[in-house]
């Protein structure tokens, strides 16, 4: 078998992809983003048959193309993520703003609503429950929810499913790993899977955060929307913390990645500490 030779992208088939995928996405990927679309797409076209970009861009554009648009922009976004990543996110989560959501949900007899908005495979929304459960072990009347929400379906796969590479639940404590994760056995061992008992407290769904409604409640507790508008524009990330803050309950918290800020943005936030923010009751 002769060795595939990846076709070359041209710049006129790059610009259509590049268009295609804001469009879809609002994920800006620039003039130095073709190498990384090429490596990520090459394998793609074979798969398909397809034995240039000239021709996958024709079938993205036919009325076949739709469900590959989703799978372009599946294979285009960006994963990397890792359980409790930017911890002091969690610190402050656990030690100053859960004690005054669960305030609230006692006194109004509901459950605690959290929004995980690009969960990747899933480290994000577990580190996220794993905090909630624990806060939530010495309060067994309160209920909550995590809904864990991403782009890519393949993802969301990984996240639905839990099963992480033990190398890769670096948790805060030992005691957290025993308490919240089965050890792989036989052909699973070397993998860690998260317990029925927390993954029935994670709802995951497909979401591109710039389509019309989004599939979880309104008057949301928290969003967790972390190292997602680095990849955006400034008229993109506008119009998504906008959407985000009326998304939350008033007094409902907005955490962003550490490298973020809304400074520039004319948002309607609070500031409560570096990256994080609540809407004004």
């Amino acid at each position: 078998m002769l060795p595939f030779s990846e076709p070359p992208l041209s710049p006129a088939a790059y610009a259509f992809l590049e268009e295609l995928v804001y469009q879809r996405s609002r994920i800006r990927l620039g003039v130095d983003k073709q190498a990384l679309v090429a490596g990520r797409l090459g394998r793609r076209l074979q798969s398909l048959g397809c034995g240039s970009y000239e021709e996958y861009c024709g079938l993205l554009q036919s009325a076949e193309g739709e469900d590959e648009i989703s799978a372009l922009i599946d294979l285009i976004s960006t994963n990397h993520t890792h359980f409790f990543r930017e911890a002091a996110h969690f610190d402050i989560l656990a030690e100053r703003v859960l004690p005054v959501l669960a305030e609230r949900a006692a006194a109004a007899g509901r459950e605690m609503q959290f929004w995980c908005a690009a969960a990747a495979s899933g480290e994000e929304a577990y580190s996220l429950a794993i905090v909630l459960a624990e806060f939530c072990r010495s309060r067994p009347g309160l209920s909550w929810r995590v809904y864990a929400s991403d782009i890519s379906r393949r993802m969301l796969a990984a996240c639905r499913l839990g099963i992480y590479e033990s190398d890769k639940v670096d948790l805060p404590t030992p005691d957290l790993l025993a308490r919240h994760f089965q050890k792989g056995v036989g052909e699973r061992e070397g993998y860690y899977r998260v317990k029925p008992e927390l993954r029935r407290h994670v709802t995951t769904d497909y979401v591109n955060l710039f389509q019309d409604s989004y599939p979880v409640p309104r008057e949301l507790d928290a969003i967790f929307c972390r190292n997602v508008m680095i990849y955006f524009d400034v008229e993109s990330r506008r119009l998504l913390v906008e959407r985000l803050f009326e998304q939350l309950a008033p007094g409902g918290y907005l955490f962003v990645g550490h490298s973020e800020s809304l400074l520039g943005l004319g948002h309607r936030f609070k500031a409560v500490h570096p990256s994080v923010y609540v809407r004004p009751s």
